[in-house]
C-alpha cells in the first residue's frame, strides 16, 4: 500500500503561515480569514509552541447574546493573546513518518492537521487531511492509469 511508504515530506506544505504567542485574537482571525486557512501554529523564535484553529478562534468571541457594549468587547479581545486560547505542545509529526502513520495520528487524536517538526523541534511544515486525501486521489488516478494502458504496477 503506497501510504505505507509516502513520507509526510514529500506532501505537507512547506509555506506555512504562523503566528506569536502575542498575537491577538482579531489579529489572528484576521490573518486566518484572509489566508484562507483553518489551523495556525504559533511559533516563538522558530520553535512551535502551539497551534490555535479556526474553531479556537470562534470558540474564544463572544456570544451575540453577552451583555457587554461593543466597546467593552473590543476592548478585551484586543488584548487576548493567542497564548491564552492556543493548544500547547500540541501534537506533531517528523517529516520523515509515513503519509499512514500521520493518518492513524489524526485519527486516534481526532485532529485535522499535524505540524510537522524537525529533530531541533522547529517548524518545517503541516500535513492535514486534506494534503492525505489530494494523495489518496492522486494515487487512485494513477493506478486507474495503469490499469487502462495494461502498465505494470
Amino acid at each position: 500500500m503506497k501510504m505505507k511508504r509516502e513520507l509526510v515530506k514529500d506532501w505537507m506544505s512547506t509555506e506555512v503561515i504562523t503566528a506569536g504567542p502575542n498575537t491577538t485574537l482579531p489579529e489572528a482571525h484576521q490573518l486566518m480569514v484572509n489566508e484562507e486557512i483553518r489551523r495556525l501554529p504559533v511559533v516563538k523564535n522558530g520553535r512551535l509552541v502551539g497551534i490555535v484553529t479556526l474553531g479556537d478562534v470562534r470558540g474564544a468571541e463572544p456570544s451575540p447574546a453577552t451583555s457587554l457594549s461593543i466597546w467593552e468587547l473590543n476592548y478585551l479581545l484586543a488584548k487576548l493573546a493567542l497564548s491564552q486560547i492556543m493548544t500547547a505542545d500540541p501534537i506533531t509529526i517528523a517529516p520523515t513518518a509515513t503519509i499512514g502513520e500521520a493518518a492513524r495520528l489524526m485519527l486516534e487524536n481526532r485532529v485535522s492537521g499535524l505540524p510537522v517538526v524537525d529533530e531541533a523541534g522547529d517548524l518545517v511544515g503541516i500535513i492535514t487531511e486534506s494534503d492525505i486525501f489530494s494523495m489518496v486521489v492522486l494515487h487512485q488516478w494513477s493506478q486507474e492509469d495503469r490499469e487502462a494502458y495494461a502498465l505494470p504496477e
